[in-house]
């Protein structure tokens, strides 16, 4: 049978002040500022895409900078844990770099088989660097992180669940998906057992449920390769009884939602068209990139937009 999910594509976030999200992404943790747009349904708000060089699948971390909500709670029926891979002797150089800008951590610590920090961004949200030999994707740099210590794109991520058994069940049934480990209250599913694709559902029944607002994530994407096996996908997961959207142009990919049992947003995105088709490769997120139905609009959304510069700068070592 075709695989129709491949792993992971993107995670959405809620975030506070836009120039600060630039900051701390681009500037401390040195990834690519891939895209400057709006968001489709709120174009007053940024959303902002970060990632690797070409904005592969797997790397790419999004934002919705939103001035005017409150923070959010991390807890269950949430994605509570963004992780980053890099490479497997670059744990001492991220720790003096997390101290350097004051960035409190948890760790290092034991994970299976691989070397975990937690740590969380200005807004609170929860992320990991997970320092592992197995990723051989090369990683981005504006130079002002070394080359040989910069982030790979994302190890996995990590869901909280009151009871994990409806999310794995989905997940292996659903979403070609396979448990790959297990430890105490933390399953790991895969879809190609690769690093960047790793999913962990944490057990966590008599833990508080989380609650929207900045600093929490608000979906996840997972890939799949094209428009068919998007149809193909979601015919599968309506005949499964979940409710899922129509297909929804994104632009840079074709997107369908649907909740998960355990509460948390579903998106599967297809790989193509990408995040050239509207600007070269080289010149990724260097200017704001409307929907051609909003360019009418730009000078009214550009005055309402505040201005954020990609301050490199001021984070080199």
């Amino acid at each position: 049978m075709t695989q129709l999910v491949t792993g992971l594509h993107h995670i959405t976030a809620l975030a506070s002040d836009p120039q600060k999200n630039v900051d701390f992404y681009a500037g401390i943790l040195g990834l690519r500022l891939v895209k400057k747009t709006i968001n489709f349904d709120a174009p007053e708000v940024y959303h902002l895409y970060y990632g690797n060089q070409s904005g592969s699948p797997g790397t790419i971390l999004t934002f919705f900078p939103y001035r005017d909500i409150p923070q959010g709670r991390k807890g269950t029926g949430q994605l509570v844990v963004t992780s980053f891979s890099i490479p497997e002797k670059s744990m001492d150089y991220w720790i003096k770099r997390l101290d350097k800008f004051n960035i409190d951590y948890e760790g290092p610590q034991q994970r299976f088989d691989e070397l975990v920090i937690y740590f969380e961004d200005h807004d609170g949200l929860g992320l990991e660097l997970v320092a592992n030999k197995k990723d051989e994707r090369p990683g981005f740099t504006y130079g002002n992180i070394p080359a040989e210590f910069a982030i790979k794109g994302f190890y996995g991520m990590t869901l909280s669940e009151e009871c994990y058994e409806k999310t794995a069940g989905l997940l292996v049934g659903q979403m070609d998906h396979k448990l790959v480990a297990e430890k105490g209250n933390r399953f790991r599913f895969s879809a190609n057992g690769k690093n960047g694709d790793f999913v962990d559902v944490l057990c966590n029944p008599d833990t508080l449920r989380g609650i929207g607002g900045y600093g929490t994530i608000h979906h996840v994407a997972f890939a799949t390769a094209d428009d068919a096996s998007q149809l193909e996908a979601r015919a599968k997961l309506l005949k499964f009884g979940l409710n899922v959207t129509p297909v929804i142009d994104r632009e840079y990919f074709h997107s369908i939602y649907f909740r998960e049992p355990g509460g948390v947003l579903f998106e599967i995105a297809t790989i193509p068209p990408g995040f050239a088709i509207d600007e070269p490769l080289e010149h990724l997120g260097e200017s704001l990139k409307l929907p051609p139905w909003e360019e009418q609009n730009r000078t009214k959304i550009e005055n309402r937009l505040p201005p954020i510069q990609l301050n490199i700068k001021g984070y080199e070592d």
